[in-house]
């Protein structure tokens, strides 16, 4: 008997847009002793064959903190004022089976640079409205550094208290275009 098996290679057909409430764009990075995250609650994507691009407005940061949120939008970190969103770009993508990766450009603070992530997707499904949905799972990390993101506090042992290196991590769930 033969075991025939598919890889899927290919995106969803259509075009397919975020669903942000059940979407999350965020960061992580070592912090003092821990690891410290928050996320951006206004974001955007799309999906379609061989694109996905998205964007996140930086006033929307959430770290659970107003002030800590403020001294982020604040000229010291991402400088809203200047800088309002940050912008991923897909240049290529590949799929096999549920793994993904995507090579794309992503704009920070007014820069840009390349950057590859890694992820999953899941299968298109219809959800309990008849709404036909897709997940996508992402990250990659990034030198904050070279974005223009230096603000920094030496601890009293003299180690930074933030770590250069982001964790940036998606997970975003798409809605097919009507």
């Amino acid at each position: 008997m033969a075991v025939l098996t598919e890889t899927r290679t290919a995106l969803p057909a259509g075009t397919w847009i975020l669903d942000p409430v059940h979407s999350t764009i965020g960061f992580e990075l070592p912090y003092l002793a821990g690891t410290f995250r928050g996320h951006f609650t206004d974001v955007d994507a799309k999906l379609s064959a061989g694109s996905l691009a998205g964007s996140a407005r930086v006033a929307s940061v959430d770290v659970k903190d107003e002030n800590l949120a403020a001294h982020l939008q604040s000229p010291e970190f991402f400088d809203v004022e200047r800088h309002p969103e940050l912008t991923f770009a897909a240049r290529s993508i590949e799929r096999s089976g549920d793994e993904l990766e995507v090579d794309g450009e992503i704009t920070i603070r007014g820069t840009t640079k390349p950057v590859e992530l890694a992820g999953t997707i899941g299968d298109p499904f219809t959800d309990g409205f008849g709404r036909d949905r897709v997940n996508v799972k992402l990250e990659t990390t990034v030198d904050r550094t070279q974005f223009g993101l230096n603000w920094n506090m030496p601890l009293p042992n003299g180690q930074p208290a933030l770590q250069n290196e982001v964790k940036l991590v998606a997970e975003l769930y798409f809605v097919q275009e009507a």
